[in-house]
């Protein structure tokens, strides 16, 4: 019987293991094929793109798409509006969000439930419906069609669900060391900054990096907000490659390729910190 058993569970556990692999298989192949694919088509000439019974594998590799965007599509314009509206929005909300947390966590004060519901609470609401408050709050402070009325957009959208992550992440912070650092005699600024600043990093990583993916991202608000051709985002640029009469595949999965870049060297390298801070900020 025993052996039975024995065998019985190291079979339930081989049809787990393979149940699983297979599942992580098919995840991966999700993920890759529409990045192969957009690789492919980067590769592609122009006379290959429109044939009727083309190949999957380019036939002829080009890197004409991958200089096309540089110097037709001024595509390092919009790569550097994209990059410098979203460093902005990142920087600004990872400050507000780690005093956030701190304040929220650390002090006690009246309406505190109200105010850590709220910050959640607009996060319920579709992004579109800011659209005309936004447009018309830009226009009245002059702020309108420019990268930093744009910014201010997305740090509005970031600062709430990065704020409520750090207060997740602050809470598996135990009190015990703020008040042994108050006992030696630090102060709450040099207890916040050498203390539990650094013992909260990976909860910045997560912020950062769901900051980041969120205003590079993002289109509606900046096709909207911004008018101007030298403003355009990198999203914008993209969308805006589908001509008249022509769609160009090939420079348009060629500049997708570029704008991918940061946030696959984003995630690459802090792919450690982020996934210990998602799990540790959902502990409270």
């Amino acid at each position: 019987m025993e052996r039975r058993k024995k065998g019985s569970l190291a079979r339930n556990r081989m049809i787990g293991n393979v149940s699983s692999y297979l599942i992580m298989a098919v995840g991966s192949c999700l993920v890759i094929l529409p990045i192969l694919w957009m690789a492919i088509t980067a590769l592609k000439t122009d006379a290959e793109i429109y044939q009727m019974n083309g190949s999957i594998i380019p036939q002829e590799i080009t890197l004409t798409s991958f200089l096309r965007i540089w110097q037709d599509y001024d595509f390092v314009t919009y790569f550097g509006n994209s990059l410098l509206v979203t460093i902005c929005a990142v920087l600004i909300s990872l400050v507000a969000s780690a005093l956030t947390g701190y304040g929220a966590t650390r002090y006690e004060f009246r309406g505190k439930g109200t105010f850590l519901s709220f910050i959640l609470m607009t996060q319920m609401f579709p992004s579109i419906m800011l659209l005309v408050p936004f447009y018309k709050i830009l226009s009245i402070y002059g702020l309108n069609n420019s990268l930093v009325g744009l910014c201010v957009v997305y740090i509005s959208f970031t600062i709430p669900f990065c704020s409520w992550m750090m207060v997740g992440y602050y809470r598996t912070i135990p009190t015990e060391l703020d008040e042994s650092a108050s006992i030696d005699g630090a102060t709450r600024l040099q207890t916040f900054f050498r203390i539990t600043l650094p013992l909260v990093r990976p909860g910045l990583v997560s912020s950062a990096i769901y900051a980041f993916i969120t205003c590079w991202n993002e289109y509606m608000f900046a096709a909207i907000l911004l008018t101007s051709d030298k403003l355009k985002t990198a999203a914008v640029a993209i969308a805006e490659m589908n001509g008249y009469y022509r769609i160009a595949w090939n420079d348009m999965m060629a500049a997708s390729m570029v704008a991918s870049v940061p946030l696959i060297i984003a995630f690459v390298f802090m792919q450690k910190s982020f996934i210990s801070g998602l799990t540790a900020g959902a502990v409270k």
